[in-house]
């Protein structure tokens, strides 16, 4: 026979985990509400993205696909890339610019790319803080990650990252990020000359 004590602590734990259970269901089973709140009680609704990190167009960015088209799409922290042979697509997260101010919007290009870059913060960097390194050789600890990809704005760059946890967030200086995987799939497929868009 097993030894069934009942602490404090397993009852409230088994309280807890019974009131969750029919909310997390609903969460899971419920889509009537993909881009608003979905409530799950009165206290706690539940925002859903889902609906904005969803698959693009090029047609509704770009004229043509030339080299190939590239978009930032700042809204749904996302990067959207399309292929020159009209069939390569690829969909990835990102992190953005920490505030609006920092946010370049328009269209440029890709005029250059770096395996493993290195880092020049720019003057307004390390004024916000004094505390950055004048350069970084690439390599661990380079917050421009394994690949960088220029674009033909100064000090804007599509680039990996080795702190994962900035992608999906608000928390660049101005450049998109991607994980060092999704960035090292991403720049052989990515030409100089590839059109970008910054929405």
């Amino acid at each position: 026979m097993t030894d069934k004590r009942i602490t404090r602590r397993s009852a409230l734990l088994g309280a807890a985990v019974t009131l969750a259970t029919p909310a997390l269901l609903r969460a899971q089973s419920t889509d009537a509400f993909p881009q608003e709140e979905q409530p799950i009680s009165d206290q706690f609704p539940v925002r859903r993205n889902i609906s904005s990190f969803r698959e693009q167009h090029w047609q509704d960015h770009f004229d043509e696909l030339g080299k190939g088209c590239l978009l930032a799409d700042i809204s749904s922290r996302a990067v959207h890339y399309w292929g020159p042979d009209g069939e390569t697509y690829r969909l990835y997260p990102s992190s953005v610019p920490l505030t609006e101010e920092l946010t370049k919007r328009g269209y440029t290009k890709v005029v250059r790319k770096a395996e493993n870059p290195r880092w020049t913060p720019t003057p307004s960097m390390r004024e916000r803080d004094p505390s950055l390194p004048a350069f970084m050789k690439g390599g661990p600890g380079n917050p421009l990650g394994t690949r960088a990809m220029y674009l033909g704005w100064p000090a804007y760059l599509v680039h990996g990252t080795h702190d994962t946890r900035k992608i999906g967030r608000q928390s660049s200086s101005g450049c998109i990020g991607l994980y060092n995987q999704h960035v090292e799939e991403l720049y052989p497929l990515v030409q100089i000359g590839t059109q970008v868009r910054l929405l």
